[in-house]
């Protein structure tokens, strides 16, 4: 397979997915899983979340891979059946939410207090990922802020770097809708991002 670019590895190993090779999928999951992760995470703002949608995900994927016609590439498919497993699993979120108490974002704290991310014997290479994580969890904080439809495209446009195109076969939406939406995305952020940085 040197040589060859990924959407054509992709087609070489779905095509044998399609025939029962397991194998061929378990390559697809690990060329693909970190990339899922990351966009589901950004969507639900939650790790564990973002774990069990990308799970769900790939086995969505090996169940409906003989009806993939080819006719987008592999990864926008894949892509549009983990985003719709995200919207779902943030409806049951509502849902659990509207139903109990406090937040699921809420920190789990021990008896002794919060527990420690990570340590590291340089305490300035410590305070500076600290830094690093608190800015992470502002921005994500701000993406999480955002309406569904336009937390949707910045996701795929500005994390993961997806094509125009590309956006629009994910979300079924026309071109100008992709690009307005977009725009408002990068707008709404920009302002969120503004008051919570603001505060800093």
């Amino acid at each position: 397979m040197d040589g060859q670019n990924p959407a054509d590895e992709d087609r070489e190993l779905v095509r044998a997915c399609q025939k029962g090779n397991v194998d061929a999928f378990e390559t697809l999951v690990e060329r693909h899983q970190k990339r899922m992760l990351n966009m589901a995470f950004r969507v639900t703002g939650d790790y564990e979340e973002a774990s069990e949608i990308v799970q769900e995900s790939f086995l969505s994927a090996y169940r409906a891979i003989r009806k993939f016609r080819g006719e987008a590439k592999f990864t926008t498919w894949l892509y549009g059946i983990t985003l719709n497993h995200a919207r779902n699993r943030l409806k049951q979120i509502k849902s659990r939410a509207s139903h109990e108490g406090p937040s699921l974002d809420d920190p789990v704290e021990t008896q002794d207090g919060r527990y420690p991310r990570e340590s590291s014997s340089q305490a300035g290479s410590v305070l500076e990922e600290m830094e690093k994580k608190e800015l992470q969890g502002k921005v994500q904080e701000c993406i999480g802020m955002l309406d569904a439809e336009h937390k949707e495209v910045l996701v795929l446009r500005d994390v993961q770097g997806f094509s125009y195109d590309e956006i629009r076969d994910i979300l079924k939406l026309p071109d100008g809708t992709v690009k307005s939406r977009l725009f408002r995305a990068r707008e709404a952020l920009k302002d969120h991002l503004k008051r919570v940085l603001g505060d800093l």
